[in-house]
């Protein structure tokens, strides 16, 4: 209904132009809030026999900051807490976190946790080693097929 509302008040060229620019954006800020939590650490293969704690906590980073950091990414800078208790409101999440990260320490489970700026770096650093930036296109299998 909101897009249909949309078109009908701005007018089909404007209301489809604002959609546009609307999905774009909220695109852009999903993807910064999701890609700092997992973008770099460890993927495990389905089949890897690995309990549930540790496939979550391997697989995820929680990003420090304080209430800003938490309001501007929605509560999902506490990513390991919602990977545990994905039913917990994001708000409470918080609460959760000294006593996972108690739990862990004692566990000897790996908790990662870093700043924002931090988070970022990691992501770029990882996106830059799985890009082409560091591959030669020509050992691609279908490449040396065609050679």
């Amino acid at each position: 209904g909101f897009p249909a509302l949309v078109i009908i008040a701005a007018g089909p060229l404007m209301g489809l132009a604002f959609m546009a620019v609307q999905v774009a954006l909220f695109g852009i800020y999903m993807g910064g809030s999701f890609a700092p939590n997992h973008k770099g650490m460890a993927i495990l293969p389905k089949d890897f026999s690995i309990d549930f704690l540790r496939r979550q906590t391997l697989t995820s980073r929680n990003i420090s900051g304080g209430p800003v950091v938490a309001t501007g990414m929605g509560g999902l800078n506490f990513q390991i807490e919602h990977h545990l208790f994905p039913s917990m409101p994001s708000v409470n999440l918080r609460r959760a976190r000294p006593v996972v990260r108690e739990f862990c320490r004692e566990r000897d489970v790996r908790y990662t946790e870093t700043t924002l700026v931090e988070s970022y770096r990691i992501v770029l650093r990882y996106l830059q080693r799985v890009g082409l930036k560091h591959a030669d296109p020509f050992e691609c299998p279908l490449a040396s097929q065609l050679r």
